[in-house]
């Protein structure tokens, strides 16, 4: 079907009352963990999972995606009004908002802010529209060693571009890949590293490891250095409304935070944060009032949080089209697909239109529901940020606990839960990346099944995965990206021996 045959099928499936429901709870509890400092998308999105299990596939990942674009929406809340990003895609707007707050326009930008980001995201769902199918159909022309190359590849990559050292990336790349070998092997049905646990047979848990990895180890991180809680500035409805200078001036910046966040959310990495860090050098380098930016302009918070939420949006394009998650909110949401029975790939568009259309259109509604809901909000919002930490957090470990269990009913999941959790405290305390070791744990079984079906095929040959085109150009790619940084060096050796060759030319 065309796009916008697609579109309106899909928004004939978001519109159920269950569809909707979903989509108002995602968009409500996201901006509620966003508002929360230190409370961030993935953390949310891993307490809730267990949540979605209640429900149908299509109405669990239309939770999900409210929730991630509208933990993108409720960062900005705490950014502007004392000063603490929500998430670190609000980092940016921490800069110019906390300062028009102290000027007594933090209703006004709030309003502003949420414009930007129904813009951002609702002009990003029609990108999502058009490229999503044909990124699908390409996909199409994959076999074992092109999915082979995709899913190796695109782990390895993952893991270089998460941030921090390589090794910040890649050692737990290799725990999770390491885990994902544990239980009943599909090939000849013997239990593997089980060490007589039945309850291991099936594998680590992936909704027990999320919820240790991010919600617990981050309950801990927040324990051990407590943010002081600061009283927010009270905002009544009468200051929202921008004046006309204000409105003038956010226009340019709407459409290019909307542009940067679209063509960013296509790229691997953390899409969201690096979309906010462009989009505001980008008005400190085209704005007319360039010169104010980093003393309170308005440009410098709507265009970071335009370009952040088109990004998150955005971002579902690689994950819905190609299987292949991107940054660590999309790898919950693989993880949740792989929980239901829903393989994302090439393939979800025509074995599963309803998923696919449906959490598109979902993403159009919910940027709708953001905007009515968070305008007159403000005040309930602003009153999250009085709860001190004493109170929130200890609900917060007892719906991970309970949400752990209440997947399999299992104890061992428990223990699964709170020794990642440790491990996962212990890797942010030494600033290694969380994402690799989710997706080394989601991606490793398939890569272990493209890669015997390949070599089935050509019985034993390997020459079948470095023979390809298609798996040839994305091996390219992949060495291109693992030596970005001796290709700079390198570079920067090549201009420093030019330069100084000119100069011994210019003294002889």
């Amino acid at each position: 079907m065309s796009p916008i045959d697609g579109l309106l099928y899909g928004l004939g499936i978001a519109m159920s009352w269950q569809n909707l429901f979903a989509a108002f709870l995602g968009a409500l509890a996201g901006t509620a963990i966003g508002v929360l400092p230190g409370l961030g998308p993935v953390a949310g999105i891993a307490m809730i999972l267990p949540m979605t299990f209640a429900f149908d596939p299509i109405a669990g990942l239309i939770m999900m995606a409210g929730i991630y674009y509208g933990a993108m929406y409720g960062g900005s809340t705490t950014a502007i009004l004392i000063n603490m990003p929500g998430e670190s895609a609000s980092v940016m707007t921490a800069i110019d908002g906390y300062k028009l707050t102290q000027k007594g326009r933090a209703g006004a930008v709030l309003c502003l802010v949420a414009v930007g980001s129904f813009i951002g995201g609702t002009v990003s769902v029609v990108g999502v529209m058009l490229f999503s199918p044909l990124l699908a159909q390409f996909g199409l022309l994959f076999g074992p060693a092109e999915f082979f190359a995709l899913l190796a590849g695109g782990l390895l990559v993952l893991s270089r571009i998460s941030g921090g050292t390589p090794a910040g990336g890649l050692f737990p790349m290799a725990i999770g890949l390491l885990l994902s070998t544990i239980g009943l092997e599909a090939v000849t049905g013997q239990n593997r590293f089980t060490f007589g646990i039945n309850e291991l047979s099936d594998g680590v848990q992936l909704v027990a490891m999320v919820v240790g990895l991010y919600g617990v180890a981050e309950i801990m991180s927040l324990v051990e250095s407590p943010t002081k809680n600061v009283r927010p500035l009270g905002v009544k409805l009468r200051e929202m409304m921008p004046t006309r200078q204000e409105w003038r001036r956010s226009m340019a910046p709407f459409f290019r935070g909307t542009v940067v966040g679209f063509l960013f959310g296509l790229l691997p990495g953390p899409s969201a944060s690096l979309s906010s860090f462009a989009s505001y050098r980008l008005e400190k380098a085209v704005s007319k009032h360039r010169a104010e930016i980093g003393q309170g302009a308005v440009e410098g918070v709507v265009g970071p949080e335009t370009a952040n939420n088109a990004a998150a949006t955005t971002s579902m394009v690689p994950l819905l089209a190609l299987g292949i998650p991107f940054g660590s909110v999309t790898a919950l949401m693989l993880a949740a697909m792989m929980v239901h029975g829903v393989q994302p790939g090439p393939m979800l568009i025509t074995q599963h239109p309803e998923i696919f259309w449906g959490v598109i259109a979902s993403m159009l509604i919910g940027n709708v529901m953001l905007l009515i809901l968070n305008v007159p909000m403000i005040s309930i919002w602003v009153s999250l940020l009085r709860i001190p930490h004493y109170i929130f957090l200890p609900l917060i470990l007892i719906m991970a606990f309970v949400g752990a269990y209440s997947v399999n009913n299992s104890v061992v999941d428990l223990y699964v839960l709170v020794l990642l959790g440790v491990v996962g405290y212990v890797l942010h305390m030494f600033h290694f990346q969380l994402a690799p070791m989710v997706v080394g744990l989601v991606l490793g079984p398939e890569i272990e099944k493209h890669l015997r079906e390949g070599l089935f095929m050509s019985q034993g040959d390997l020459s079948l995965f470095y023979t390809s085109p298609i798996a040839i150009g994305i091996w390219i790619v992949v060495a291109l990206v693992m030596t970005a940084g001796l290709q700079r060096k390198l570079f920067r050796l090549i201009l420093g021996n030019l330069s100084r060759k000119t100069v011994l030319e210019n003294e002889e």
